[in-house]
């Protein structure tokens, strides 16, 4: 390893954090020693003066590549700077990709990537949005989609939430979970020392032998975006025995939803609602309809005839 490698991944050492907290459920962890990811520092990073790599634009991408059917990677960042009311931007992503990072427009990284993207957006492109900022969103692809910076990506967004996340002076930490096809991402930015539920997908394929990575971009604004630890934990998962057959590395990034991320519009709690209704859903709430005033009219007919029935006896 040559001196500028061992010196980034000294500077990537948990300066007194002790452990990662694991997340609280049944499954094991082997968490002696955790995986400490050496970052290579990617043109254009910005020097910091925290025990930290600054990212601004392109950060830094792991070393090696990942061959672990399930993991969970813990990060410590940090997002500062002196903008207020939105004078600031862009946000942080963190990438597992097929390709070490290549500058481009998605937060300082290329466009059309393969594989998992998580970001950090504390800027909101899109003046029409009642979604708050900053916001945490997930996408998954296959090098055929597109990021979409005006819309803040929201037709290729896979869930996300709202995490005020950025000036706070206390330590703040995301957890990115993957485990038979369940992607997890967890928040611990309220200086609680708990984790706090932010997207949870089943039906996420992701290959093995993708690098882990980080970047940041500021546009025409600027922040400051620090990595200050990046942990990977392999997760100790039994697995159905027709999996021992595939070959992991040649998997397709996908995931298999019962709806497209474009049907998705914005919610001012940050969740999704369905968007609008086409098709066989236009067919479908038509026929509810018509079928409902039927109903109503038969019922109406049987009860003004019952009580036409009635008043005949008084007379």
């Amino acid at each position: 390893t040559d001196a500028a490698g061992r010196s980034l991944r000294a500077a990537l050492l948990p300066q007194g954090l002790g452990a990662p907290r694991p997340l609280q459920d049944p499954w094991s962890w082997q968490e002696e020693p955790p995986r400490l990811l050496p970052l290579r520092r990617g043109p254009g990073a910005a020097p910091s003066p925290l025990p930290a790599l600054g990212l601004t634009p392109l950060g830094g991408l792991s070393a090696q590549p990942c061959f672990l059917k399930d993991w969970e990677l813990h990060v410590h960042f940090k997002i500062h700077g002196a903008g207020k009311k939105n004078l600031h931007g862009d946000g942080l992503a963190l990438w597992y990709t097929q390709e070490r990072l290549v500058p481009g427009p998605v937060f300082g990284s290329k466009d059309n990537f393969h594989g998992l993207a998580i970001f950090l957006d504390t800027y909101p492109n899109d003046e029409a949005t009642e979604r708050v900022f900053p916001y945490i969103s997930a996408m998954v692809n296959n090098g055929s989609l597109t990021y979409d910076h005006s819309k803040d990506g929201r037709w290729t967004e896979l869930a996300g939430c709202t995490a005020d996340l950025r000036n706070q002076n206390h330590d703040t930490f995301l957890a990115i979970r993957y485990s038979r096809g369940r992607l997890t991402v967890m928040t611990d930015v309220e200086d609680k020392n708990e984790w706090k539920n932010c997207i949870d997908i089943a039906g996420v394929q992701l290959p093995t032998g993708y690098f882990f990575g980080a970047s940041a971009g500021t546009g025409d604004l600027s922040d400051n975006h620090d990595i200050i630890s990046m942990k990977l934990f392999q997760l100790m998962v039994e697995h159905p025995l027709e999996d021992e057959t595939v070959d992991w590395t040649k998997i397709e990034p996908s995931v298999s939803l019962l709806k497209s991320p474009k049907d998705n519009v914005d919610d001012p709690t940050g969740n999704f609602r369905s968007g609008p209704l086409t098709g066989w859903k236009v067919f479908l709430l038509l026929l509810c309809a018509l079928l409902g005033i039927i109903v109503c009219a038969v019922v109406g007919a049987v009860v003004f005839q019952k009580r036409q029935e009635r008043n005949k006896r008084f007379y």
